[in-house]
């Protein structure tokens, strides 16, 4: 590909060199370059890509994005740029040729419920026979094809390279889970959202290598709807004020108050064994019941964000109806079935703020008991275990304390951490370090009425033990716990 044409939609200075030339590779990493190669040199955290341009420039890199003076050899062609992420976000979308310009793109942000707000919305939308891609924290669909995801947000590399291989693949939308970092970081830039959706905003993310404060989190949690054309957003979200400064999107909101354009009345549970979810009656632009078979308010206001932009895509009320009963989101309020008369459930709660909400969601069923296993990670903040420990002691009727992912500690130093937030709030409970052994304990002691949470593992289907990572899929445990009775 030219050049020329790659750089068309960017502001840059030609420092030395001609845009002249096909370039063959655009990489960002060092061990990729190669003769003809334009490499991107993105200051990092950890390293810097300016101190590898000797090392591509040997390889063969022709063509070079720099956001500072640089000395290289006159053949090669050196650009300089503001901001060298923004730069590949460019790039990337003019290498791929511009797959989002064929595809209606949409955007979820916010602190929680982005992953289930998009697998809604990808289900609503192929019930209504429109193909649709995904991309997320749990995986990225790309029709029959499901590739593990690392981060939430991709790299802007790949978010493109996917959108290419959507296009390719006849998907005319595709659904993705915006981070703050992704915004921060340009990974969604080079192109404009048709869609950008807030579904709430709590603090949360805030640290050395997140976000300095909760000002810079909102602001780049705000950076969305600066991206895109129509905006969704959560009425009675905490700081929907501050979201909204400085947007330059058409709004329209959705809520549990008659001050949304879309919002729910006459909110019921709906518990049977086995089976959480719940009804409710939209309001406002449509008027009729839903249903949807996954508990908590929170399930409220996601299925709201979708309906709202599915209702905006024309997708019809059966579409929606259909989805809403039938979707079904790994690791995310997760009900597995069992023998038992209890309700057992997998959720990725991981830190204190997911699991007092989940929990206190999980108390308005009316459960006879709540039975929480959970553990922590290790080689991670030690405020989180006491955290965690104090709010399920407090909020559960029993806390079963296990492993999560020890990594590089060892899993009992872990619990003992967990155990001094039990303590203070003085709740029941048990520590059993396999894990295992914990949820075929919960199951063991389970009666009926009882809702069993296996918190903080979710979709994620290892266990990280001294660096290697081994297979531990909670849905097998649960199997096997279930034949060898």
């Amino acid at each position: 590909m030219k050049l020329m044409d790659m750089v068309a939609r960017m502001s840059y200075i030609l420092m030395q060199g001609t845009l002249e030339q096909d370039i063959n590779i655009l990489t960002y990493d060092s061990r990729q370059a190669g003769p003809g190669s334009l490499f991107v040199c993105i200051p990092g955290a950890v390293t810097d890509g300016h101190n590898f341009i000797p090392e591509v420039v040997e390889k063969g890199a022709t063509a070079l994005i720099v956001e500072r003076d640089v000395k290289v050899p006159p053949h090669v062609t050196t650009i300089k740029v503001t901001n060298a992420r923004l730069a590949l976000a460019e790039l990337a979308a003019a290498w791929f040729g511009h797959p989002a310009d064929e595809l209606t793109t949409i955007g979820v942000t916010g602190t929680k419920g982005k992953t289930t707000t998009t697998y809604m919305m990808r289900e609503m939308l192929e019930s209504a026979g429109l193909p649709t891609g995904l991309i997320g924290t749990i995986e990225v669909i790309i029709g029959s094809e499901h590739i593990h995801a690392v981060n939430t947000t991709p790299e802007s590399f790949l978010v493109q390279s996917y959108f290419r291989r959507m296009v390719d693949e006849g998907i005319k939308y595709v659904v993705m889970e915006v981070s703050s970092q992704a915004l921060k970081l340009d990974r969604v830039a080079g192109f404009t959202f048709d869609y950008g959706i807030f579904t709430n905003l709590e603090e949360d993310h805030i640290g050395e290598a997140e976000h300095p404060d909760m000002a810079d989190y909102i602001r780049c949690k705000s950076l969305l709807f600066q991206r895109c054309r129509k905006g969704l957003f959560n009425a009675d979200a905490d700081y929907l004020t501050e979201i909204l400064l400085g947007h330059t999107c058409e709004v329209q909101t959705f809520g549990m108050g008659e001050n949304a354009d879309l919002y729910a009345t006459d909110i019921r549970r709906v518990q049977r064994p086995g089976q959480l979810g719940v009804e409710y009656t939209l309001n406002g632009l449509e008027h009729y019941d839903v249903r949807v078979d996954i508990p908590g308010d929170f399930t409220v206001y996601n299925s709201l964000a979708a309906i709202s932009l599915c209702r905006e895509l024309g997708v019809s009320r059966e579409a929606i109806l259909h989805a809403l009963e039938t979707i079904r989101v790994k690791g995310r309020l997760e009900i597995v079935p069992t023998p038992g008369d209890y309700t057992l459930m997998i959720d990725y709660a991981h830190n204190a703020m997911s699991l007092e909400a989940l929990l206190v969601n999980i108390r308005k069923y009316g459960p006879e008991r709540i039975i929480c296993l959970f553990g922590c990670g290790g080689n991670r903040a030690k405020a989180r275990r006491y955290e965690m420990g104090e709010v399920s002691s407090r909020l559960a009727d029993l806390t079963v304390v296990t492993s999560d992912n020890p990594r590089f500690e060892e899993p009992m130093d872990i619990i003992n951490d967990i155990l001094v937030g039990v303590h203070r709030a003085g709740g029941e409970y048990v520590t059993i370090p396999d894990r295992k052994e914990a949820i075929r304990y919960c199951m063991e002691i389970g009666r009926a009425g009882d809702i069993i949470l296996l918190a903080g593992k979710g979709h994620e289907d290892y266990q990280e033990i001294r660096g290697v990572k081994h297979h531990m899929d909670e849905r097998d445990l649960i199997r096997e716990i279930i034949e060898g009775r």
